[in-house]
């Protein structure tokens, strides 16, 4: 067991990480420095990711139901552990999101990890927005690595997975959105561990998936599925739909992916799972 690494939060994202890394993982709830503090002197780790945040129990719309539980956890938690990271020589991975930005699919390019085009008119995404701007302000004095991660799509069955999600909906959207692909996220942790970066990254795959594409490869090995499209505007939902751009973590040395070259690996290990 690597016992330099502490995973902090027990949840879809910490698990996936904890698995791969075989290292120590803590779910306890973390309501002030002092429960922080004390958390840190009981592992004493060198890397800590943060895993700890809140995205709704069915949907970020249910973020607007807990105020103050999302505050602390997507706000608060990371500011508190910066501080305790710089103070201690910790080097702190923050797994934040990219669904926190605003965009045009006629005019805008990729965004990259400078934009600071944010997407004010959602609390979830505001709720990362304050820490992440925090957090990067300490990164350019701090090692402090702040990850940006998208839609997560795994091989294997998971409610948080979004082929779980668009399995269960039946009703799909028609617009390429960044996606992140958990092993290839995994390894890109590991790579950017590794060469001690700092800063904002993206870590998602390059490219934007249709989700029509991703059922369409479910439907191949699950003739019986039936799905449908849906006008987005139509759901009446609060959403930023954007794509990332990859150059960044590209330029670090590690090789990304297209997301659409992995739809059928994602699918396939999803159906053994």
């Amino acid at each position: 067991m690597d016992k330099k690494i502490l995973i902090l939060g027990k949840g879809f994202i910490g698990e996936r990480l904890q698995e791969a890394f075989d290292c120590r993982i803590d779910g306890s709830f973390i309501r002030s420095f002092s429960d922080a503090q004390n958390l840190i002197r009981k592992y004493k780790p060198r890397v800590i990711i943060n895993c700890i945040g809140v995205t709704g129990r069915n949907n970020v719309d249910d973020c607007e139901l807990d105020i103050d539980g999302v505050l602390l956890a997507n706000s608060f938690i990371p500011v508190i552990l910066a501080e305790l990271a710089l103070r201690d020589n910790i080097k702190l991975v923050h797994i934040s999101s990219g669904c926190i930005f605003n965009y045009d699919y006629k005019k805008d390019s990729p965004v990259k990890e400078e934009s600071q085009d944010y997407f004010f008119e959602l609390f979830y995404s505001r709720s990362k927005i304050y820490a992440e701007r925090a957090l990067e302000a300490l990164a350019r004095d701090y090692n402090i690595l702040i990850t940006r991660i998208r839609i997560p799509l795994l091989n294997a069955r998971h409610p948080k997975n979004v082929l779980d999600k668009l399995i269960k909906y039946k009703k799909v959207i028609d617009i390429p959105n960044s996606v992140t692909y958990i092993p290839d996220f995994i390894r890109a942790i590991r790579h950017l561990i590794k060469v001690d970066a700092r800063g904002i990254y993206n870590v998602v795959n390059k490219g934007g998936l249709r989700y029509p594409k991703l059922m369409r490869v479910y439907q191949k090995y699950v003739p019986s599925f039936k799905y449908s499209l849906i006008d987005f505007r139509k759901l009446g939902l609060v959403r930023t739909n954007l794509v990332m751009s990859t150059a960044k973590l590209e330029k670090s040395g590690f090789k990304v992916r297209n997301i659409n070259s992995v739809l059928e690996e994602c699918v396939k290990g999803h159906l053994k799972s």
